[in-house]
């Protein structure tokens, strides 16, 4: 909906954030959908890897002994190392799922942490697992991990800091 003039600026807000010409109001509901987005994300591995798994072990169980004993020892070692690798998947993604569970979607912080969202010139990044793009409003947002190299230079910017990544130069226009 439209805004009276703010300045001699036009104002626009919808349900989702506020935009005048000048700078970005974020409102906290961001994220908390950035933070539904990620659990969704991490939510799809885990049924992913559970699925495989049983996949696997059905595969492995159906497989009856033959008179080929070589092919049947490979063909369930082959499976047992399927199961495996879907175990490390699912581990995996438990552990993403533990430490977005530890983020919180409520205030805003003047410096960049975890849980934050930080807006450059070059993009939305929203601190808290590596989940990738995430769109909100035709909005996008690129879900970051702390420990990630972007995650480990944005921790304690705030608006008005510069840094640069693989040649390009950011600066930080706010800090949600």
């Amino acid at each position: 909906m439209r805004l009276p003039l703010i300045g001699n600026k036009l104002a626009y807000q919808d349900a989702k954030y506020c935009v005048s010409t000048s700078i970005i109001l974020i409102m906290p509901d961001i994220k908390q959908q950035l933070h539904a987005l990620c659990l969704a994300y991490v939510t799809s591995r885990m049924e992913a890897a559970e699925h495989a798994f049983k996949d696997a072990e059905q595969a492995q169980n159906d497989d009856t002994k033959s008179s080929a004993g070589d092919k049947y020892e490979t063909g369930r070692a082959m499976m047992q190392q399927e199961k495996d690798r879907n175990t490390t998947q699912l581990n995996e993604a438990n552990k993403l799922m533990v430490a977005l569970n530890r983020i919180s979607t409520l205030g805003n912080a003047a410096e960049a942490e975890t849980g934050s969202i930080v807006i450059t010139n070059n993009g939305r990044f929203y601190i808290a697992i590596s989940a990738g793009n995430l769109v909100i409003d035709g909005e996008s947002y690129f879900a970051i991990s702390p420990a990630s190299p972007i995650g480990l230079i944005l921790k304690g910017k705030k608006a008005g800091d510069e840094f640069v990544l693989n040649g390009k130069g950011y600066v930080v226009e706010q800090v949600v």
